[in-house]
């Protein structure tokens, strides 16, 4: 079987998946992760303000992506996806970044809709989870939108009922409302109010009755749980699976929202990329969780290491 590479730019980190793909004796397919990381580059630094993706941004993402294509020839990957999201979507420069990264990896940089860029966070999302659980709702919140799924899981096949991206992220309501050190109230509410204007529209068009399981990927949310947990560093495999309920959540979010940049800095668990914007994620997440119990009654999330890297993968397995 095949070893693929996934790619994934959004807003604010570019990471890499490279896989081995198996199949069960049922005929289903499985990722055996050979090489995961995550570089924080923020692409999308400016972008809401400006249009357009600033110089050293995309030599920061230069850079991280000229070392993911020596660990994709060292490793031996036969076939590579990358998709481009958020950032690329709205720059006037765009042409910019798409003639780096096709010098720079050889191939082209895909950017794909907000609701392919769901679909493929749904397929990733749900393979390590029971069936029987769902139907899921599936969120990424990322640097510049946000994305909500529902759907189901039917023996490794999913079948999506609705999908949506808004653009509501971690950099954008961080660099619209969240100016203070730390931030002061009226920008708090100011910035939940605007998530919660934004995520009706998402909500309006994904219908989350009878959902029975929440599930959060991406950096975002599993910053969240490790912070939660209280770990010292991060840790993936006591993030996977890790469940969150909503007043927990909530606690966080007002923990994170009200440290400064460097008590922030102090948590070893926080990426350095993410300081300063993990305060804005964390609030969208808390108007996720409030939302979701309303609308559904779902009391906790589930945090998924697998996410957009995984349905990448899978998509060329």
């Amino acid at each position: 079987m095949p070893r693929v590479a996934a790619i994934d730019c959004g807003t604010n980190s570019i990471r890499l998946l490279v896989a081995d793909v198996t199949t069960g004796f049922d005929g289903a397919l499985a990722l055996r992760d050979v090489h995961r990381e995550t570089r924080i580059v923020r692409l999308g630094q400016g972008v809401d303000a400006t249009g357009e993706l600033r110089p050293e941004a995309l030599e920061r993402t230069r850079a991280a992506l000229a070392d993911y294509t020596a660990v994709l020839l060292r490793k031996g990957a036969e076939r590579v996806r990358m998709v481009a999201t958020s950032a690329t979507r709205d720059a006037r420069n765009r042409d910019e970044f798409f003639g780096m990264v096709r010098t720079t990896l050889g191939v082209e940089a895909e950017v794909i809709s907000g609701d392919e860029e769901a679909q493929l966070s749904f397929t990733g999302a749900v393979g390590d989870l029971d069936p029987d659980d769902g139907p899921f709702v599936v969120v990424d919140v990322g640097g510049g939108s946000t994305e909500l799924v529902v759907g189901t899981l039917e023996t490794d096949e999913v079948a999506i009922r609705a999908a949506r991206s808004v653009d509501i992220g971690s950099v954008r309501i961080t660099e619209r409302c969240l100016h203070g050190d730390p931030p002061a109230a009226d920008e708090v509410a100011q910035a939940r109010e605007l998530a919660t204007s934004v995520l009706d529209e998402a909500f309006a068009a994904v219908p989350v009755d009878g959902v029975r399981t929440w599930v959060g990927v991406a950096g975002t949310i599993t910053t969240l749980s490790a912070v939660a947990q209280n770990l010292a560093e991060y840790d993936p495999d006591a993030v996977h699976l890790s469940r969150l309920p909503r007043t927990e959540l909530h606690r966080v979010a007002g923990e994170l929202l009200g440290m400064s940049r460097d008590e922030r800095g102090r948590h070893r668990a926080i990426a350095p990329g993410r300081i300063d914007v993990i305060g804005g994620g964390a609030l969208i997440v808390d108007v996720l969780a409030a939302e979701l119990h309303e609308r559904a009654g779902v009391a906790e999330l589930v945090v998924s290491e697998h996410d957009i890297l995984d349905g990448i993968a899978r998509s060329i397995a």
